[in-house]
């Protein structure tokens, strides 16, 4: 069994806090004010998790198979840190596919094994800028970003941050994204990350960046040289249909069918291998209905009704 060791990490100064609460108060600026009042109610103290054996890791390769590359190396990484005694703290990870081959939910499966908490942020917008770094307290509607949100009010020092479609960020005269991202990529500079919303730098240092994208046309070079890159494969007909049998069992249990065969049929597998993990769920759940509603307590192939026209995609599976 593989525990999760936390220990305690400062993200920001209180008395930095205290006194930007009194500038707020000069300003008469109420949303602040009561901004800076959550974080001292909170305290500046947040839990930095370490899974406490490499093998943590492990479910991961049988759940997102197709990013053993990855894999390899963060079991190795954890290896380091635990062998220093040190917090699982690596440089931001990029992973290049095809839409659909499970980048969200690695993220999200990878937040889950860490033991913190998952954010997730959608660069393919023009306000991708202000939803990372905050806007100005002194524009109408202001409001802190999703990194300090995360960090302030949440509970850990070290979530993973999941930036989707980097490669789609725009940003506008007011906001770049891109220039954000120096800052908070970059080790040294994330430890005092600067929110536009709040006057109080804080520490961004440990938090585990996974970028997602479908092509590297659009990222700088220079923040391309930090990240570490990984080329993320479609699953193959083998790996696609153990994705499809754990998905399967999991509908099952949450549908609460135990009526149903527990195992796909061999010609059920085959007929969805060809299924992004993105698009599995639905078109299982789709079988299920097909198949409860014919009396059947196996899938057939009949069931799988694929779509001849590509539908508009959907983030995660």
């Amino acid at each position: 069994m593989t525990l999760t060791i936390a220990r305690s990490h400062t993200i920001y100064d209180v008395k930095a806090v205290e006194s930007a609460q009194e500038r707020a108060r000069a300003l008469k600026s109420v949303e602040l004010e009561a901004f800076y009042d959550n974080m001292l109610a909170l305290g500046a103290d947040r839990f930095l998790t370490t899974p406490s054996s490499a093998a943590a890791l492990d479910p991961l390769y049988e759940d997102c198979p197709n990013f053993g590359e990855v894999l390899d190396d963060l079991s190795r990484y954890l290896g380091l840190a635990l062998a220093g005694g040190t917090s699982f703290n690596i440089m931001p990870v990029l992973l290049l596919g095809e839409p659909g081959v499970g980048k969200t939910h690695f993220g999200k499966r990878l937040a889950s094994v860490l033991g913190t908490e998952f954010e997730f942020i959608s660069m393919n917008a023009l306000s991708a800028g202000f939803v990372i770094t905050g806007s100005s307290s002194t524009w109408r509607g202001a409001k802190c970003g999703k990194v300090a949100e995360r960090l302030v009010r949440g509970r850990f020092a070290n979530p993973v941050v999941l930036l989707d479609e980097v490669e789609k960020a725009t940003g506008s005269t007011q906001s770049d994204p891109m220039a954000a991202l120096y800052q908070l990529l970059e080790p040294e500079t994330s430890r005092a990350f600067h929110d536009e919303f709040i006057d109080v730098d804080l520490d961004a240092s440990q938090v585990f960046w996974v970028l997602t994208a479908n092509s590297l046309e659009g990222i700088p070079e220079a923040l391309l040289s930090r990240m570490a890159v990984y080329d993320v494969p479609s699953p193959t007909p083998e790996q696609a249909a153990g994705i499809a049998q754990r998905i399967y069992a999991m509908l099952l249990k949450e549908l609460k069918l135990a009526s149903m065969e527990a195992e796909l049929p061999e010609n059920v597998q085959a007929k969805v291998a060809d299924v992004s993990p993105r698009e599995m769920r639905k078109t299982l759940l789709d079988a299920l209905g097909f198949a409860v509603a014919a009396g059947r307590s196996a899938l057939v192939p009949e069931d799988i009704r694929l779509k001849s026209e590509p539908a508009k995609r959907r983030i995660g599976f």
